[in-house]
């Protein structure tokens, strides 16, 4: 990521603060921002995490201008300027997924039922949006308005300050230090897509042992394991 893209994701995200500030009752709405949490691949960055009796919503932000085409379905979606210069992205909702995963993960641990985490995608700047894009993808204030709509309580406010805690125990502090560990790691995810197992063709993953004398220790291990059998230290 460069220092540009850096700086400009950065102040999306605090313009969505702002946005969820002003139109989420903190009563009702408990705010995360910048939650960082481990993963067995490494580690997973959430923008924002909002957290209600009618479900906890994992917003992604995206600081982006122009039409922005793209279907739920679709790989990558397309921001097109003033002019026709088109510019491809992966589609949000996938990056997104993955956030919401790993909070899934978590909260299992208490009992959450499944369904109960959604993914909300924001963007701000000057984006506009096509007809196509789903619902839960939003522009500005539009994100806190989709939020809202949610009027059903699906957890009790036990439920909801068990989550909570859940979330400040096990997110990584939000250091400037997390942050370069976390691009690391995805560094690291990206190499380990283009490297196969030299035994049997299969995609390498990179892992970190969690216990045992090689715990933190991260290696790469052949996806299609125990079957290939194929270790190696990752250096």
């Amino acid at each position: 990521m460069t220092f540009k893209a850096s700086v400009k994701g950065f102040f999306g995200e605090k313009l969505v603060q702002v946005g969820a500030a002003l139109t989420l009752p903190a009563s009702e709405y408990r705010r995360y921002h910048n939650v960082t949490l481990p993963t067995a691949g490494g580690t997973t960055q959430i923008d924002h995490v909002l957290v209600s009796t009618f479900g906890v919503f994992v917003v992604e932000t995206k600081n982006m201008s122009g039409w922005i085409f793209g279907r739920e379905q679709d790989p990558e979606w397309t921001q097109i300027f003033m002019g026709g210069k088109k510019y491809k992205f992966l589609n949000p909702l996938r990056q997104n997924c993955g956030h919401v995963r790993a909070l899934e993960v978590t909260v299992r641990k208490i009992g959450v039922p499944s369904g109960v985490v959604r993914s909300v995608v924001v963007f701000v700047g000057s984006a506009e949006l096509n007809r196509d894009v789903p619902e839960n993808v939003t522009v500005g204030l539009g994100g806190s308005r989709y939020i809202r709509s949610f009027k059903a309580h699906v957890l009790s406010e036990a439920k909801v300050a068990a989550i909570c805690e859940l979330i400040e125990t096990q997110r990584l502090k939000p250091t400037w230090n997390t942050h370069r560990q976390h691009v690391r790691n995805v560094n690291r995810g990206n190499a380990s897509a283009a490297r196969s197992c030299p035994h049997c063709g299969h995609q390498l993953v990179l892992r970190t042992s969690q216990k045992g004398k090689w715990a933190g220790q991260q290696f790469w291990v052949c996806e299609t394991y125990p079957t290939c059998r194929m270790i190696e230290r990752y250096e």
